[in-house]
């Protein structure tokens, strides 16, 4: 691992590394910003999980997170969201290839070789962490933000016990059935739709649910709100009598001027379990 960058933050330390991903095999970069509380031992951690054509880079210098971990104690961690470099498979749309992985495992040409984000979420970076910094991992939480709303639930619903809390901002909540899902999807697994179910928010809170809080902040004038498709997943969770907080913001669009309006309420949300 290579330190990039480290910057005094709020008492704190937003770091900027790169490594050697076994899971992407390809360099990849992300951020972490450590509170003034990790300098005393462990701290938790929550995990922001960005959106489409983002890197690493847009919520650790966007959100406004930095201010609200450092007052309550919790790490953030950054990953990128897709791999990168010359030899990694790219698209000429924004949606698809480097910088919308859609935090899934490709098995389709050209993407298998290196798109393996869901693995390289829940498999190596917990073990990087693990290794390099002082996070108490038994003291996790994930959120994200579009593509990385949707990535933060399926990944929260899939591995439970890991998160004590999970929430999301304008997630692509259905993408089975939406644009925003159905073309990387397809694409990066192949035709069987079975195989994309375990990816879609929507039908894996209709499934299993989440074994903690749920908090849902979506903006009622997003100019996506077709392709997000809020109301399927605010309807499976009314029917799963899921433990969960769905916010319309109205006049909130998809920016992270909205983002960064209600980090403060995501960060003591998660905080409340992490600390429970």
């Amino acid at each position: 691992m290579q330190t990039v960058s480290e910057n005094r933050a709020f008492g704190g330390t937003q770091g900027v590394y790169s490594h050697r991903s076994a899971s992407c095999a390809c360099d990849m970069t992300f951020g972490l910003y450590l509170p003034p509380a990790a300098s005393d031992g462990p701290v938790p951690v929550l995990w922001y999980l960005s959106g489409l054509t983002c890197t690493h880079e847009n919520a650790m210098t966007k959100a406004g997170a930095q201010t609200w971990a450092a007052e309550t104690g919790i790490a953030l961690f950054f990953p990128d969201t897709s791999p990168r470099g010359e030899d990694v498979a790219d698209d000429d749309a924004y949606d698809l290839g480097q910088g919308a992985g859609f935090y899934v495992n490709a098995t389709e040409a050209p993407w298998a070789p290196h798109f393996n984000m869901w693995d390289y979420i829940a498999a190596d970076l917990p073990a990087l962490l693990a290794d390099h910094f002082p996070i108490d991992l038994e003291r996790q939480a994930i959120t994200g933000h579009s593509m990385g709303g949707h990535g933060a639930l399926t990944l929260a619903m899939a591995h439970p016990g890991r998160f004590r809390s999970v929430s999301a901002f304008a997630p692509i909540a259905n993408p089975t059935a939406s644009d925003w899902g159905r073309k990387q999807l397809s694409a990066y697994l192949g035709d069987d739709e079975a195989r994309w179910t375990k990816h879609d928010s929507t039908l894996q809170m209709t499934a299993v649910g989440f074994d903690g809080p749920v908090l849902i902040d979506q903006g009622g004038a997003d100019q996506f709100l077709d392709l997000l498709r809020p109301e399927a997943l605010a309807h499976a969770i009314a029917a799963r009598r899921q433990r969960a907080q769905v916010n319309i913001r109205a006049g909130y669009d998809h920016s992270y001027f909205f983002v960064s309006t209600f980090m403060e309420h995501h960060v003591a949300f998660h905080a409340e379990a992490l600390y429970a």
